[in-house]
């Protein structure tokens, strides 16, 4: 090869980049117009397909323009199938993760910015609000800011508890109040406190139930009904602080433990 081959293959090899490079960014911006009107996980997870063949075309491609590469590239390609055989052998958990991706963005059991508890067995591996999905992984941003990257894999065989599915999002409100306070007091002020909450629902049939007797009092418990998780956890937040308040001006006691310490 002349020195002008050489300089001519190697211009047309920096081309090849160049265009891939373009096509990525294409396909990237396409992408971005398309997630900002449906944030879905399958347009995601193809968005992922695509960039990774686009790339193992324009690396091809390049194989395929030198002399000294041409043949590595031919034989790649026609030994593809023995290839394969070694790479599924090989990667059989990354090809599982590939696999599960395609399961997970075809089934849709969750979309980008639902909020899901990833759990095998009784163990919880994450919780969280969905952020992404790519071919090989599921990224997971939990409330305290970390994200948990899961395989793919894991999320298909694991149990999901999505919430997102149901119109709307129940959650348990407790309180414990000492053996000596009034009990029907202390319902009518909790469901005085729910009614008048401005995010909760279903106000027309609250019940307060005496779920429990503790050591250190009764414990009662309503369900705190809203439109939203988000909704949900605001509105708990609330009563909390009303509850607190509202029982101390009633002499309602919440029990709590105390040490008392004494000289000899």
């Amino acid at each position: 090869m002349t020195g002008n081959e050489l300089i001519d293959k190697t211009i047309i090899a920096l081309i090849i980049v160049a265009v891939t490079f373009v096509f990525l960014k294409i396909v990237k911006n396409l992408f971005k117009v398309a997630l900002q009107k449906a944030n879905n996980i399958h347009l995601r997870f193809l968005q992922s397909i695509i960039q990774v063949i686009i790339i193992i075309v324009g690396v091809y491609t390049c194989l395929s323009v030198f002399e000294v590469t041409k043949d590595i590239s031919k034989t790649l390609l026609q030994s593809g199938t023995l290839i394969i055989a070694i790479a599924t052998f090989a990667a059989q958990q990354a090809l599982g993760n590939v696999i599960s991706g395609f399961s997970i963005a075809f089934t849709k059991p969750f979309e980008v910015g639902q909020k899901v508890k990833v759990m095998s067995g009784s163990s919880v591996i994450a919780e969280g609000i969905i952020t992404n999905i790519t071919i090989r992984h599921t990224m997971i941003k939990q409330f305290d800011g970390q994200v948990c990257i899961v395989p793919n894999s894991t999320m298909d065989s694991s149990v999901i508890v999505n919430t997102n599915y149901i119109e709307d999002i129940g959650n348990y409100f407790e309180v414990e109040i000492g053996y000596g306070a009034d009990i029907n007091k202390a319902k009518e002020i909790l469901i005085n406190i729910y009614k008048t909450e401005e995010l909760t629902i279903r106000k027309e049939d609250v019940q307060v139930y005496a779920s429990k007797l503790t050591a250190n009092g009764i414990l009662l418990k309503v369900t705190v009904w809203t439109k939203t998780l988000g909704d949900n956890f605001i509105a708990c937040s609330n009563m909390r602080q009303r509850v607190v308040t509202e029982y101390r001006e009633a002499g309602i006691e919440i029990p709590y433990n105390t040490i008392t310490i004494s000289n000899p």
